[in-house]
């Protein structure tokens, strides 16, 4: 059996590009995990809390009214710029993922409804958008703009992301929360 020394890594390192590649983006990946893991650290986990929407049209949802199947809940703000750079990947998730879950936005942090209908007029939405009260924020320790949660389809909250994610990202997380 051989063992690899340091000696004989940095040599390798050194004399081969895909070994190269493969040590980078493990480092890389290693670094966004760890990352990702600490902005979410506060983030609820386990069965979400019982909490109450209202729509555009202040009908009232509850979270727990989403169960039955994987549920994104993208979180977003009408002033914030890099939720308007998500607003195309949670749309395209939605049309990727059809009826294999549920994709909902809430709008958080407004202060008027209008603002939250200008966004989407401006972004295009066509996904559906609830209303949170100045509470959500507390109650789901949403410290920045945007956060995604993913719900199972048991109402057990499984993935959170903070900041912008991919639409891959956003449909491989709830697919795997499926």
């Amino acid at each position: 059996m051989t063992t690899l020394s340091l000696t004989t890594l940095k040599a390798r390192y050194r004399g081969s590009r895909p070994f190269r590649w493969v040590v980078d983006l493990s480092v890389m990946l290693a670094i966004v995990l760890v990352i990702g893991a600490f902005q979410t650290r506060n983030h609820p986990r386990g069965a979400a809390p019982p909490y109450t929407f209202t729509t555009l049209e202040q009908a009232p949802v509850t979270l727990s009214s989403l169960a039955g199947k994987p549920t994104l809940l993208a979180v977003w703000a009408p002033w914030c710029g890099v939720c308007k750079a998500e607003s195309g990947n949670v749309s395209r998730a939605r049309s990727w993922l059809g009826d294999r879950a549920n994709v909902v936005s809430v709008a958080t942090a407004f202060n008027d409804v209008s603002e939250v209908r200008q966004y989407m007029a401006a972004q295009g939405v066509d996904y559906p958008v609830l209303l949170a009260a100045e509470d959500f924020q507390k109650v789901m320790h949403v410290e920045a703009f945007p956060t995604v949660f993913v719900i199972d389809s048991q109402g057990r909250i499984v993935s959170s992301m903070q900041g912008y994610t991919t639409t891959l990202g956003l449909v491989w997380r709830t697919l795997w929360a499926g």
